[in-house]
């Protein structure tokens, strides 16, 4: 069975939430990603821009045009909207959809296993879609990565259902993606989907570049906000794009 595409896994022009991807180039080496969409306009006025070597999501400066955060007649701050989406330090790259990725990341830095750092996460409480939350962790200077996902669950406990899985070895070419939500081809669901796995995904990418142009192209349509992608064992700055072309 072959792997899909990152457009048959993202649909363009459906509402995929927030998106966390890892791939592996033909020469082997290890990429990492982010990406925004939104419905709202609230959701849609936001950026990610680099910050004291991390990658933030901040509000947009309205009828600025220029896609990038600036001072002055800011959106309010909203913490599930506005947060550090990616970080590195000596050992760790953390990157994901929510503030739970600073938490993530401190707990790394004091020795924690990373399967016991993305255990004990909860879904955003944002009812009733009860967006998961998503995390990739990857280990610098070996590559190993893990994914964490905390969901509400399908019936009507509260609690959150955690998974987090040990990522097994990504050949040349291949790659993985987390959303938040399943893909509504026909538009009619009232809300987003939570997705309940990561999902498969062929790549052509050669380095972040590529990577970001099949990730942006996967994303089109009335949806797509800002992405990013970069080499995890080198930091998490790397190209970005928004909407508006900046």
């Amino acid at each position: 069975m072959t792997a899909p595409r990152m457009s048959d896994v993202l649909v363009p022009g459906t509402y995929p939430g927030r998106v966390v991807v890892l791939a592996r180039t033909p020469v082997g080496e290890l990429l990492g990603g982010v990406a925004l969409t939104g419905r709202s306009a609230r959701s849609r006025a936001r950026v990610l821009v680099p910050d004291d070597g991390a990658l933030v999501v901040a509000p947009s400066s309205p009828g600025s045009g220029s896609g990038r955060a600036s001072a002055g007649a800011l959106p309010a701050h909203d913490p599930l909207r506005h947060y550090t989406a990616a970080v590195s330090d000596d050992a760790w790259t953390v990157f994901g959809n929510g503030d739970h990725v600073e938490t993530v990341a401190k707990s790394l830095a004091t020795g924690t296993d990373p399967r016991i750092a993305l255990d004990g996460l909860a879904y955003e409480p944002d009812p009733p879609i009860f967006t998961p939350r998503i995390t990739a962790v990857v280990e610098r200077a070996t590559g190993h990565a893990w994914l964490g996902a905390a969901r509400h669950s399908e019936g009507l406990r509260n609690g959150s259902d955690v998974t987090v899985t040990t990522l097994g070895d990504l050949g040349p070419g291949e790659g993985v993606a987390l959303t938040t939500y399943e893909p509504d081809p026909t538009g009619t669901e009232p809300f987003p989907v939570a997705s309940r796995r990561h999902r498969d995904v062929l790549t052509r990418a050669g380095g972040a570049i590529t990577l970001l142009d099949e990730l942006w192209s996967a994303l089109r349509g009335p949806y797509r906000v800002a992405a990013s992608t970069f080499v995890p064992r080198d930091g998490v700055l790397g190209p970005v794009r928004h909407e508006d072309g900046d």
